[in-house]
């Protein structure tokens, strides 16, 4: 029978998607603290993981868990699904009468009006504290007292050797909110796929007589303290989590770690989501030869963020050069005791019930992500490079969904790759090359989020761009409603969003042409089509998805709004030349022969039905340029 000491250990996970979507912990009743899983299964490592909390325990009662009117085992899980189903992302997303920057769009809800202007700029120029040094703040001052109720982890986790001693256990933790459902506007697809994974994550660490239970909260805003009331229940006095960088959870944790030291329970968050933890990355000036010539080769930091990729790629690269460890892959966690079963049995038992979704392109679960990531490395990486931008060739690793849940970590993937890359992380496979620079575009928006939090709140990277006047209502509406349909006239648009709405997902190409088809052909708010996407797709993740539609949009980093106009015509022809992706999903053109497929005729159209084109590209490109040059002039003296 297993012991329960004050050394006991409750390892928290939180994962939220976009935002506080669900927190995901792991409880340790063993001395030692090993991560868990990655992301969402996180790898177990002997560092806290993604999203972990730990906690120390006193004596649990012979039943551990709470009692509670939430239920918080993983049978509860399913009616989430219930709930996220209920969510639908046409009423969700209207495009309503527009008096100013906030109506229809910002879901006032959950969030206020968005912030001024002058409110990005204190952000940017620090006289507002952002987030993420809050939460930096609040682990800085809580410090001392949580040295003192906890050793350093690495020092824990050199000790791991003594996990399976009997005296320390791990509980793997669950936390969802339907608030947060609903506040992010998760895909029911999203959902469904992280309850699969959950289900997964609980078999396999049952194998590890390590329980994973799900918690539900009703208000979002009580996560901190129903994380606190576990604590007590458990009598955990250790907290581990991973950092997650977006607005929301950041505060969140802040509240936690707070939390923590009121309770006497030592909460530590640290860095894993990234491989390079945001703020690490800083752009570089070279200081003038003021007294030798060696002064003009150093480089000194000007402390800004990099708000363009490709020299924040460059410096990503040196860094992982210089600090290869970063990309060491961490080992799995031992098992607990076998006394765990008996002493929380209640958390063993479980019963998880999801839909027939879209399971059969994207099977869930870190062994399905794995085994999907070595597949494409054997198989389609070295043609990576012009692959996948052909959208009727399978050419893309279609791991985004595993990125996004957690079950695939950017760490694990580029570690691989690179070994397949002759060790180097830009040799001479151009396709391999190509991935681990498409896999970084990830941790680039994270970063991108840190340093600018103000987009995590409905504001453009330039907040002069909120001046852009868009299309109004109701032009607007009926516009929008087409281009969710695929109803627009344009072949290679129709194909692509009826492509989103039956399997939930596009590859980039394709979701970089419509975004900009919606923005600068439709002229409709880019937010409306960001909030579209993340209703629809499975891979939803708020910094690629909000980063995304600011490039296609012109309105994120490095915006090019008067360049970047992608015309669909020309887009079609390159990427699809035969057509053959179109005729995949316009069934109305299957029969359409040659070039015509991208730009089928009136008679054609009255044949088979298609609509026509609801606007005129070369038109629209120039209200838009011209759209787009008003409004920034006009932002740039708000």
């Amino acid at each position: 029978m297993l012991k329960p000491t004050s050394r006991h250990l409750i390892n928290f996970f939180h994962r939220y998607s976009t935002s506080p979507l669900a927190s995901q912990y792991l409880c340790f009743t063993v001395k030692i603290i090993r991560p868990i899983i990655p992301r969402l299964y996180r790898h177990l490592t002997t560092m806290p993981p993604k999203r972990k909390l730990a906690t120390t325990f006193t004596s649990p009662s012979s039943d551990p868990r709470p009692q509670k009117k939430l239920q918080t085992t993983l049978q509860f899980a399913a009616k989430l699904q219930t709930q996220a189903d209920a969510i639908s992302p046409i009423t969700t997303i209207e495009v309503t009468e527009t008096s100013n920057y906030d109506e229809g769009v910002v879901d006032r809800k959950y969030y206020p009006p968005v912030l001024s202007n002058a409110r990005c700029a204190a952000y940017s120029s620090g006289e507002l504290p952002k987030p993420i040094d809050e939460l930096n703040l609040a682990l800085s001052s809580t410090g001392g007292f949580r040295s003192r109720v906890l050793p350093d982890a690495l020092h824990l986790a050199s000790k791991q050797a003594t996990t399976a001693t009997g005296d320390c256990a791990v509980i793997g933790l669950y936390v969802f909110s339907p608030q947060d459902f609903e506040a992010h506007v998760v895909s029911p697809a999203r959902v469904d796929f992280i309850l699969q994974c959950l289900k997964l994550l609980r078999e396999d660490l049952a194998k590890l007589d390590i329980p994973l239970c799900v918690e539900v909260v009703g208000k979002r805003k009580d996560i901190p303290a129903r994380v606190m009331q576990l604590a007590e229940q458990w009598g955990a006095k250790h907290v581990f989590a991973n950092i997650e960088y977006e607005v929301d959870e950041l505060r969140r944790d802040v509240k936690v770690v707070r939390l923590g030291e009121t309770n006497g329970v030592a909460v530590n968050v640290v860095h894993d989501t990234c491989v390079i933890a945001p703020g690490q990355l800083l752009t570089k000036v070279f200081s003038p030869p003021l007294q030798n010539l060696y002064s003009l080769m150093e480089p000194k930091s000007t402390g800004k963020a990099f708000s363009v990729y490709t020299p924040w790629f460059r410096a990503y690269l040196a860094h992982l050069s210089q600090n290869p460890s970063l990309l060491n892959v961490y080992p799995p966690p031992s098992a607990n005791h076998t006394s765990t079963r008996t002493t929380f049995s209640t958390l063993f038992v479980s019963d998880l019930r999801h839909h027939q979704t879209v399971r059969s392109l994207f099977p869930a679960g870190s062994h399905e992500g794995l085994s999907r990531l070595f597949r494409f490395l054997d198989q389609k990486a070295s043609a990576y490079a012009t692959d996948r931008n052909i959208p009727s060739k399978p050419g893309t690793s279609v791991l985004s969904p595993h990125f996004s849940a957690g079950t695939l970590s950017a760490r694990t993937a580029i570690s691989h790759a690179r070994a397949k890359n002759n060790n180097k992380l830009s040799g001479r496979q151009e396709g391999l090359n190509t991935w681990i620079s498409e896999v970084a575009w990830r941790d680039f928006y994270k970063h991108v989020l840190c340093a600018f939090p103000y987009i995590c709140m409905n504001k453009p990277f330039k907040p002069s761009y909120s001046s852009i006047t868009w299309c109004p209502p109701p032009l607007s509406s009926s516009r929008f409603t087409l281009w969710t349909l695929g109803q627009t006239g344009y072949p290679i648009i129709d194909a692509a969003m009826r492509q989103l709405s039956s399997q939930k997902f596009l590859p980039n190409r394709l979701r970089m042409v419509v975004a900009s088809f919606l923005c600068k052909d439709l002229h409709v708010d880019w937010r409306l089509g960001e909030r579209y996407f993340s209703s629809q797709l499975i891979d939803g993740d708020f910094a690629s998805n909000n980063g995304g539609w600011g490039f296609s949009s012109s309105t994120g980093v490095d915006p090019q709004p008067y360049f970047r106009v992608f015309n669909p015509k020309t887009q079609s022809e390159r990427f699809d030349p035969e057509g053959v992706y179109i005729k995949t999903w316009v069934e109305e053109l299957r029969g359409v022969r040659g070039g015509e497929i991208h730009a089928p005729s009136v008679e054609t159209r009255r044949k088979t039905g298609y609509p026509r084109e609801i606007v005129v590209h070369d038109v629209q490109r120039k209200e838009a340029v011209a759209m787009y040059k008003e409004g920034i002039e006009r932002g740039k003296k708000d």
